[in-house]
Parts: structure tokens; C-alpha cells; sequence
């Protein structure tokens, strides 16, 4: 490819990989398309698993197995089949949108519960230097610069997991997933750390997942901050250069003054 500074030159560059990854569930009456995600190949069942809890899709016993011909295209298997179905979101999720199709604000209400209070605040200075700690996990973006990041981190600062896609609603869903295969929701003394905005989107998976701190890099939108207030969940943006803005929820920051 070329490149422009002053003048033009030849050169390699890497480039973070977008593909479509198709979710079909099985049916009595056949294989029915449940999701379609925009995002970067690699730990794909994680993915899968993320989006089901954050959709309020996760049902109570399920097999999910990868196509043996096409990378691109995984089976859902489960008895909840005919819950599934009526809930499926058809449309397809682009890279951008982690809500494009599915349900309201007011659907999360139904179906979700505010995350667990904190036993002890969390120091501000730690949650400062999340997103410092996060950029050290994210080889993919080190090398294309097209990629986001998400991790969820213990009290302490420790990176349970970390995972990179150029969603960043994906990558959200692949940490979650992870934890869920595990048996770790809700991760309710953990923090959610992404490389972008706090976004709806980042804010309801964190939500669904049980986490009551995130902590972005970017700003807060204004329906995140609605969400989160309706939640108890704290949203903080901004966090670089050792500091950072809170939005909703303070008490669970040390030394805040509206604590």
C-alpha cells in the first residue's frame, strides 16, 4: 500500500481482520441464522457465549460447536430452542453497533438486576491506570492500530482476561463469554476496562454480565450514563494521564467526595 508524508512511498502494513461470524440455531424444523457479528477471528465461542448473555439469549444447557467446513459459521444446539427463536435478533451487528436489532433500555430493565455493592472502594489511582495495563495486552493493536480492547480486572489491578476485536462491543463480549464458560458470573468484584467510549452498548453488557465499574478510555454518551445511573453501575471516561471523569454511581471510588 501507499503511504503520504511529504511524499509518496511503497510499503507492508498489517491490517486488523473483519469477518462475519453466523450463529445458527437448531431447530425441529431445520438450522435458523440466530446472529450475524462484524468481528476479528479468534476465540470465537468466547464471542458466541458474550453475546448470548448479553442478549438475554443464554439459555440453561446448550452445545455449541463450530462448523467443520466453514470458520466462519458455529451450531447452537439447546432445548430452549423455541425461547431462542422468538428472541433471535436477525438483523446483522455491524463492527460499530452492539445494539443494531436488538431490544430497548426498557428490556434490559425486565430482565437484568443492578450489579453487587463494592465490600471496599476501589482506589482511584488503580482505576487511573487501568487503561495503561490494558494497552500492554493488546498485541493486535500494536501491530495494526485497528483494533480494540477490553479486559476485566480484579480489585487488585490483576488482568483476569483480555481480548482485542475491531468491535469494541466484541471484544466487551468476548471477556464476558470467557468468564460465563467458566462459571464466573457475575463478575461483581471486578472492573471492565476498554480501549474506547463508554458507550450503550458497553455499559448494558456490563450490565448483563454483573460488573458495577467500567472504565474507558473515552467519553461516557448520554444514555450510558442514563443506564448506568438507573443501574448503580460507575461509568468512568477519560481515564488517561492519571485521571479521569466520573459519571454515575461515585461510591464505589475511594475518597470521592460524593461518597
Amino acid at each position: 500500500m501507499w503511504r503520504y508524508g511529504g511524499g509518496w512511498h511503497f510499503h507492508d502494513d498489517a491490517v486488523a481482520i473483519e469477518e462475519p461470524l453466523e450463529l445458527r440455531l437448531h431447530t425441529p424444523d431445520g438450522p435458523m441464522p440466530l446472529g450475524v457479528l462484524m468481528r476479528t477471528p479468534g476465540h470465537d465461542r468466547d464471542l458466541l457465549l458474550g453475546w448470548l448473555v448479553s442478549e438475554g439469549l443464554m439459555p440453561h444447557s446448550l452445545m455449541l460447536a463450530a462448523d467443520p467446513e466453514n470458520d466462519n459459521v458455529w451450531h447452537l444446539s439447546t432445548p430452549e430452542h423455541e425461547r431462542l427463536a422468538a428472541g433471535a435478533r436477525l438483523a446483522v451487528s455491524s463492527s460499530a453497533c452492539g445494539v443494531c436489532g436488538s431490544g430497548s433500555v426498557e428490556r434490559l430493565l425486565v430482565r437484568a438486576t443492578p450489579p453487587e455493592p463494592l465490600e471496599v472502594p476501589i482506589n482511584p489511582t488503580l482505576l487511573a491506570d487501568l487503561p495503561r495495563r490494558l494497552m500492554t495486552v493488546q498485541p493486535t493493536f500494536t501491530t495494526t492500530g485497528g483494533v480494540h480492547g477490553a479486559a476485566v480486572v480484579t480489585l487488585s489491578g490483576d488482568i483476569l482476561v483480555a481480548r482485542e476485536d475491531v468491535g469494541r462491543h466484541n471484544a466487551v463480549d468476548k471477556v464476558v463469554g470467557w468468564a460465563q464458560g467458566r462459571g464466573l458470573l457475575p463478575l461483581s468484584s471486578h472492573v471492565l476496562v476498554v480501549s474506547s467510549r463508554a458507550g450503550l452498548e458497553i455499559v448494558q453488557k456490563a450490565v448483563t454480565a454483573g460488573i458495577g465499574v467500567v472504565v474507558a478510555v473515552g467519553a461516557a454518551t448520554s444514555l450510558a450514563v442514563e443506564t448506568a445511573a438507573a443501574f448503580g453501575v460507575t461509568v468512568c471516561g477519560f481515564a488517561r494521564d492519571g485521571r479521569f471523569t466520573v459519571y454515575s454511581a461515585p461510591d464505589r471510588v475511594s475518597g470521592h467526595p460524593g461518597t
